[in-house]
């Protein structure tokens, strides 16, 4: 792993882009009328990107602890 904040960048980029995504999904399942059931699948996704954000996250800040120490 380096050091450079690459890490970092990816996974608020991965966390941002979920964020977006699930929004302009949601959106236009209620302006298509999708029922819940296909809304709640999009949900899931969406929280299945947040956690790999999330790792992302974890995982740059281990590289950071290690580097520093």
């Amino acid at each position: 792993m380096t050091s450079d904040g690459s890490e970092g960048r990816r996974a608020a980029l991965t966390i941002a882009g979920v964020a977006i995504l699930w929004i302009l999904i949601t959106m236009t399942g209620g302006w298509l009328g999708w029922s819940n059931r296909v809304r709640a699948l999009f949900d899931l996704f969406a929280l299945a990107g947040m956690g790999y954000g999330l790792w992302l996250t974890w995982r740059a800040t281990q590289a950071r602890r290690k580097d520093r120490d």
